[in-house]
């Protein structure tokens, strides 16, 4: 079995004598100095993606790496044995976890067929056909194609979530509209689900810039991008149903998300500096 402890501190080690801090280190991964902080108190273990990335940085190799110590080439074949085990385990927890998924995603696509039959039975037996039961069914429907991937594969999922949602999101307003005959929510459902959907795809592609490094900048970010997001949101509906541009509320609304913001950029730099954890 790997030792997490000896491995957090070997790489504690390698990561002082190639004189990178832990945010240094986060930075060329692109994760956060939270997760390098946990390998070197042995909580966790480097993800298998990018053990090798990580090696590299450091200088050592996977088998060093797993095995927690430099490892001379006299003594390679003592440790050979000791690799294949550490491999072994590494590809058990990722199984371990990909299992666990997918039972999650079981019982999450259970759940929601219960609720779709008994939304079915109930409209019949009251109503002797289906009406009303169509709108909770679609939204459940539309519920799971959107959350299951990112469920079963974790954040690889949320791409393919979010690609669902772009697909679906219209389809789903056009059969909402139908069953409850309001063509306004398709009308106006539309602009504002469109405006919100290329809204996330920024900060997705900002995420993907940036990185996971500076989780608090992107937060910060975020923040900021939805003042002109709000702006034009406002706008389009004031000219769909004939209501103010801006109220009370609106101001408010902006006022927090610039405070909002400021907080996040006061404490990303107060992170980088150390003066707080």
């Amino acid at each position: 079995m790997m030792n997490q402890i000896e491995i957090g501190k070997f790489i504690a080690k390698c990561r002082k004598e190639k004189k990178l801090t832990q945010a240094q280190l986060a930075e060329k991964l692109n994760i956060t100095d939270r997760a390098v902080s946990k390998w070197e108190m042995g909580k966790n273990m480097p993800d298998t993606s990018i053990m090798l990335e990580l090696c590299e940085i450091l200088g050592i190799t996977v088998n060093e790496l797993l095995s927690g110590e430099k490892i001379d080439m006299e003594n390679y074949e003592k440790y050979e044995k000791k690799v294949d085990e550490n491999l072994i385990a590494l590809k058990r927890k990722d199984e371990n976890n990909m299992t666990k998924n997918v039972i999650i995603s079981i019982l999450f696509s259970i759940t929601l067929l219960t609720g779709i039959m008994v939304c079915l039975i109930c409209n019949i037996a009251i109503s002797g056909n289906l009406t009303w039961s169509l709108i909770p069914v679609s939204s459940i429907v539309f519920a799971w194609v959107i959350s299951f991937p990112s469920i079963i594969l974790g954040k690889r999922g949320i791409i393919i979530s979010l690609i669902s949602l772009s697909v679906f999101i219209i389809p789903y307003l056009f059969l909402l509209s139908s069953f409850l005959k309001v063509k306004e929510i398709f009308s106006i459902g539309t602009v504002m689900a469109v405006i919100s959907i290329i809204f996330l795809w920024i900060i997705v592609a900002i995420f993907s810039r940036i990185g996971e490094t500076s989780k608090l900048v992107i937060l910060g970010i975020t923040f900021l991008l939805a003042i002109p997001f709000m702006f034009i949101v406002n706008i389009i509906l004031s000219k769909m149903i004939a209501e103010p541009i801006f109220d009370v509320w609106d101001m408010l609304s902006i006022f927090i998300l610039l405070i909002l913001a400021f907080i996040s950029f006061l404490c990303d730099y107060a992170k980088k500096k150390g003066l707080i954890k």
